[in-house]
């Protein structure tokens, strides 16, 4: 090849080359829009961890920690993320009150430590700080992201509701929710893990019709609900009409007493843990 043929064929190459990329440049972008949260919470710390996370998670954070930075930034984010007391006599509410008034399509969160407060007004939603986790901050952001792109979005906080009950009970507890006619409501891991399905598998399923073995709580569970009285519950019997294998001489302590569910229904929550062993060849209790 003589070096006149090798750079034609190289010229040949990039003008090909050149055509690809006009090409590409050509084509339509993906239909992306980054979303840029405020996020103001005077304590530096929080501030830093939570902006990381939201980054890592595909978001644009402007951080603030006063309500003058913040108040700077109001034209230029589509989510707010507000602590409610930020000291000095501050609040994020004064900041929520004006960009509800500039810009009122603005989703807003407020984030609090307390409940004493009672929220209801500008903001969208209501996370109790200290409590609700980074998943409940990330499933709010996309609930009000999806909302504000037009598409239809009930937020549901059955989750964030139920699942702090189950974390004040005890991890180590089963912890069942119903309504009155015994559709479960919520069931934590504990007790997800003994009865065999994944926690996903139980919402709105009848417990009567699902389990036919599970010993009869329909009166104990109708009873509860109607009469809001609580029922407790010290027996060999455990949660099923036939005990699990290695359950014998297994004590349970069963506790089943009324509350309010997110639609304001009254429910009833069953908590059972093992309380005492008895090994069948000793006697002994553990």
């Amino acid at each position: 090849m003589t070096v006149w043929t090798w750079v034609a064929s190289k010229t040949k190459e990039m003008a090909e080359d050149t055509e690809v990329r006009s090409n590409v440049m050509e084509m339509p972008a993906p239909d992306r829009q980054h979303i840029r949260v405020l996020l103001l919470d005077d304590d530096s710390d929080n501030l830093f961890l939570r902006s990381a996370i939201l980054r890592q998670n595909g978001y644009d954070v402007v951080p603030c920690e006063t309500t003058q930075e913040a108040n700077a930034h109001l034209d230029q984010i589509d989510v707010a993320v507000l602590d409610y007391h930020l000291g000095h006599g501050k609040f994020g509410t004064e900041v929520a009150a004006k960009l509800r008034q500039l810009r009122p399509q603005v989703p807003i969160i407020i984030m609090s430590a307390t409940l004493e407060r009672r929220f209801g007004g500008v903001e969208d939603m209501h996370l109790l700080k200290g409590h609700s986790s980074v998943e409940d901050l990330l499933a709010a952001l996309r609930a009000l992201e999806a909302k504000q792109r037009g598409e239809p979005v009930v937020v549901d906080a059955r989750d964030f509701f139920y699942s702090r009950i189950a974390r004040a009970i005890g991890s180590d507890v089963l912890v069942q929710i119903f309504d009155g006619e015994g559709n479960w409501q919520y069931v934590n891991e504990a007790a997800a893990a003994y009865l065999e399905h994944p926690k996903e598998w139980f919402e709105g399923r009848n417990l009567f019709q699902s389990f036919p073995d599970m010993r009869d709580w329909r009166d104990v569970l109708h009873a509860v609900a109607t009469t809001r009285e609580t029922y407790v519950d010290r027996t060999r019997r455990g949660l099923l009409a036939t005990p699990k294998a290695n359950e014998d001489g297994t004590v349970w302590s069963v506790l089943a007493f009324p509350m309010s569910l997110h639609d304001q229904r009254t429910g009833v929550v069953v908590t059972a843990r093992i309380i005492e062993r008895v090994n069948p060849l000793t006697g002994m209790t553990s």
